[in-house]
């Protein structure tokens, strides 16, 4: 059988409506509007669906980020920033810690199918704007369709950025806006990945610079400050920032950064602002499932601290310790106690340590040192350091961004990859490994008529 997941079927590729609950709510609803057709969608779309179809985007891309074999988690664990303590499943240490991965089930294989969906959505929002009217009634003003499009490429980058964090070297496809009934698409290489991520957030850009004062259709409570076109192009930029640090574009990541929320106001207020997923516990909602009980902190977090890092008493609590395995910690996670508790997309405080990165490899040491310094002093309540060489402020970067960034999406082992440290997270136990990155699903790579396992060439 030829079809793959990102595109199997309407009813997972569709997207399907979502509406905000009332003002002042911090999360968002998804009732049941019956999940039309594609072809409705895409060749006879009327404003409701247009709006139903954006404000999807939203709640899937929240989708897969806090259930225990979801992006924070799997990605933390790899990382050493947690473990989860299931007695009743093995493969949290077996596959994650030990290894082999596999690309067949939840694992090794997974944060895959969810994001191509959410993907899948974003181009059937795309080609439905090119075919409903102009008319301000019976469609959108062409103003109005341009900030949609800034919208839905900057959610689809992000998407397409989930996917090949996780993959890295294995590649993804991207050349996916096909009909359900084409041939899979060829895996693209890390670096075309990456080109196509940059393409969508730099045509997000012109469409929002074009898009006027508002959206017209809500935003969740997770973006509140950016939810008009001119704001959320803050957002646009500070993943583009992110994404010109991952490639190392450090002069780009510079002027993306300069464009974005970035702020040194010295309060952890400014730190948090950002743009979050948010979650809820009505009916239909989606909750936070990091609270689960088998979700503990990496000891290690606390341990390669400085004493008297703050970060440390604030992120972490001290609970009954928990062995599985031989694995043990007494450590949890205060940011997701509650169902209701906000998972960050990107924060200023990212912003600011990507800032010293790229200030750091562009020769402005000075400017690099005041960033990461910033930090220091506001998150952990630490005096200033001066590394000297490249090595050690590499060394100083990933601790200051391991414990700001900690358990938000995988941060500390994208990081080590890409600096070339995965050798110095901590193994706990001789037969343990870090994996360096995942595989593309079986099921695609037999779609593709390329064996058990494959990768781009």
């Amino acid at each position: 059988m030829r079809t793959t997941n990102h595109r199997r079927r309407p009813g997972m590729a569709l997207l399907v409506a979502a509406a905000l609950l009332a003002a002042g709510c911090n999360d968002i609803s998804v009732p049941d509007y019956n999940n039309p057709g594609l072809e409705e969608v895409e060749t006879s779309p009327d404003p409701s669906s247009i709006r139903n179809l954006a404000t999807g985007l939203l709640i899937g891309a929240r989708n897969d980020q806090t259930d225990r074999t979801s992006y924070v988690s799997q990605l933390g664990i790899v990382g050493r920033e947690a473990y989860i303590l299931d007695g009743s499943d093995p493969r949290y240490i077996s596959e994650l810690l030990i290894g082999p991965l596999s690309n067949s089930g939840a694992f090794g294989g997974g944060l895959w199918a969810l994001r191509y969906a959410n993907i899948r959505n974003a181009n059937i929002l795309l080609n439905a704007l090119n075919v409903i009217s102009d008319d301000p009634v019976a469609g959108f003003p062409a103003q109005q369709k341009e900030a949609i499009r800034g919208f839905a490429k900057t959610i689809q980058a992000l998407d397409f950025l989930l996917v090949i964090n996780a993959r890295d070297l294995s590649g993804a496809p991207i050349d996916v806006n096909q009909p359900v009934d084409a041939d899979p698409p060829p895996l693209a290489t890390k670096a075309q990945v990456f080109a196509h991520i940059v393409q969508l957030l730099e045509e997000g850009r012109t469409h929002l610079l074009a898009g006027g004062a508002a959206f017209p259709f809500p935003l969740s409570a997770g973006f509140n400050g950016f939810n008009t076109p001119p704001t959320f192009l803050q957002f646009n930029r500070a993943l583009k920032a992110r994404v010109d640090v991952y490639m190392g574009n450090y002069a780009a990541a510079l002027t993306s950064l300069s464009q974005s929320f970035v702020d040194l106001t010295p309060t952890l207020a400014a730190l948090n602002r950002g743009a979050y997923h948010v979650y809820g516990t009505a009916s239909g909602e989606t909750a936070n499932l990091l609270t689960n009980a088998t979700v503990y902190a990496h000891p290690s977090v606390a341990t390669g601290a400085e004493p008297g890092d703050a970060r440390v008493a604030r992120k972490l609590v001290t609970v009954p310790p928990r062995t599985i395995s031989g694995i043990t910690s007494n450590l949890k996670f205060t940011a997701y106690t509650q169902p209701t508790d906000p998972v960050p997309i990107i924060r200023n405080e990212e912003l600011i340590l990507l800032r010293a990165e790229a200030r750091w490899f562009t020769g402005d040491k000075p400017g690099a040192l005041a960033d990461l310094n910033h930090v220091r002093a506001v998150s952990a309540g630490l005096g200033p350091i001066a590394p000297v060489t490249d090595a050690d402020f590499i060394t100083a970067l990933l601790r200051e961004r391991r414990l700001s960034l900690l358990m938000e999406g995988g941060h500390s082992w994208i990081d080590h990859r890409r600096l070339g440290r995965l050798g110095d997270l901590p193994r706990d136990a001789a037969n343990h490994n870090v994996h360096p990155r995942y595989f593309v699903p079986q099921g695609e790579c037999l779609a593709r008529s390329l064996g058990e396992t494959c990768a781009a060439a």
